[in-house]
């Protein structure tokens, strides 16, 4: 399988910088690629505003995984500022996006796909969606990917003989550590960076973060409407779909 690459460019009158993300195809890791820093700052190691659910140690992990992993983010977007716009282009193998938007914007977006990937134990559960990787996206569309994601797991789970969690208990659990995860890391950003373009776009995440358990406790309404006009299988009613091709085009005939 070809390696994954996902590609940010930044164009602003105050700076352009690009960032070449490659992930193995089948684990999703980050390859690297010699953008990170060397060495790595001191706000990086682990023991620096370490976050207070984490199970990692100095000992055996020296640097914290997530930090380590948008050091460079943080390095290269000191002259800027949250709201100065910017043109934000990312290019997959499958699409390319383009849109003008805030800096806080675009970095919350490249560094939610950077700490998805990152190895930090508490962000190993958004990894898969790196894979499928939208940039700048709602918060609704979060929520859509997180639990569809999250339930897709559960399914594989059951497959393989485990106890499924289909009431989305442990992603409210799960959430909550995250919360905690980008406060931390929010708390550390606020030592090493001079801008708060950074900052404010892992505050951005971290409002997500923080509001999925809300959403989760709310049986998920704000996404219901989605499903309310949807075949009722449990009537016995059902759709009867054929394809029919005219002048050249196929169509759906129910």
């Amino acid at each position: 399988m070809n390696n994954i690459t996902i590609h940010y460019s930044f164009s602003s009158h105050k700076c352009s910088e690009e960032f070449n993300l490659q992930l193995d195809a089948e684990t999703l890791e980050p390859i690297a690629n010699g953008d990170d820093p060397e060495p790595l700052p001191v706000w990086a190691k682990l023991d620096y505003e370490q976050c207070p659910n984490c199970p990692l140690t100095a000992e055996t992990h020296p640097y914290c995984p997530l930090t380590a992993n948008i050091a460079s983010t943080v390095v290269r977007f000191e002259n800027v500022t949250s709201y100065d716009e910017v043109q934000l282009e990312v290019t997959t193998s499958e699409r390319r996006y383009s849109q003008e938007t805030t800096f806080q914007r675009g970095i919350g977006s490249l560094a939610g796909l950077l700490m998805a990937t990152s190895g930090c134990p508490h962000t190993l559960f958004l990894r898969p969606m790196a894979r499928f990787h939208l940039p700048l996206a709602t918060e609704e569309e979060t929520i859509y990917r997180a639990t569809s994601a999250y339930l897709l797991s559960q399914y594989f789970k059951s497959r393989e003989g485990d106890e499924p969690d289909f009431t989305l208990n442990n992603l409210h659990a799960l959430y909550k550590n995250l919360q905690t995860v980008n406060t931390a890391i929010t708390r550390r950003l606020r030592g090493a960076s001079e801008t708060d373009s950074t900052i404010n776009g892992v505050i951005l995440l971290s409002i997500y973060a923080k509001n999925m358990p809300l959403v989760i406790e709310d049986s998920l309404e704000e996404i219901h409407y989605l499903f309310s006009h949807a075949p009722n299988d449990a009537r016995g009613e059902c759709c009867s779909l054929s394809v029919i091709e005219l002048n050249g085009l196929a169509c759906i005939h129910q």
